[in-house]
């Protein structure tokens, strides 16, 4: 399975600390669109994957994440804890099914390289609790979104 971390470097001084979040130049593939969502402790986001093609760069900007990756074709699964004490960027191919474990309070951002269409949504479920990827989570309990429950 193809993924790309990315260590995330900061320059602190008596202000607070600035950093890069990512490089185009380094990207196999443009970012066309950049979200930014908030997440209570034990939510999980996913699994789903693309079809058509759209990738994913995670960055935790605040908090700490797990994320989790499953190579559909192999069952190949991949899972990092992002964040506060680990400031790295996770690059996910689209066809791998990804989501990821609010170990905390948490902001995070998703930079896609496809522009998202809700007349035409490529966003396909697996659900979080796969026999492949149930034992990476730290939760058995989670808040999941109607969508994530119905996977």
């Amino acid at each position: 399975m193809i993924v790309t971390r990315f260590p995330l470097r900061r320059h602190e001084d008596g202000r607070g600390w600035f950093g890069e979040l990512i490089r185009s130049s380094a990207l196999p593939k443009p970012i066309k669109q950049a979200n930014l969502s908030r997440s209570r402790q034990g939510v999980i986001r996913g699994l789903h994957f693309h079809e058509r093609g759209q990738d994913d760069l995670f960055v935790c900007l605040e908090g700490m994440v797990r994320v989790v990756v499953l190579d559909r074709e192999t069952g190949e699964t991949f899972s990092e804890d992002i964040g506060d004490g680990n400031t790295v960027a996770i690059y996910v191919p689209g066809v791998h099914a990804h989501g990821y474990e609010a170990l905390t309070d948490c902001l995070f951002a998703y930079l896609v390289t496809e522009e998202y269409d809700a007349a035409d949504p490529d966003e396909h479920g697996i659900p979080w609790d796969d026999e492949r990827v149930r034992h990476l989570w730290s939760t058995t309990s989670p808040i999941l979104s109607d969508r994530d429950t119905s996977s």
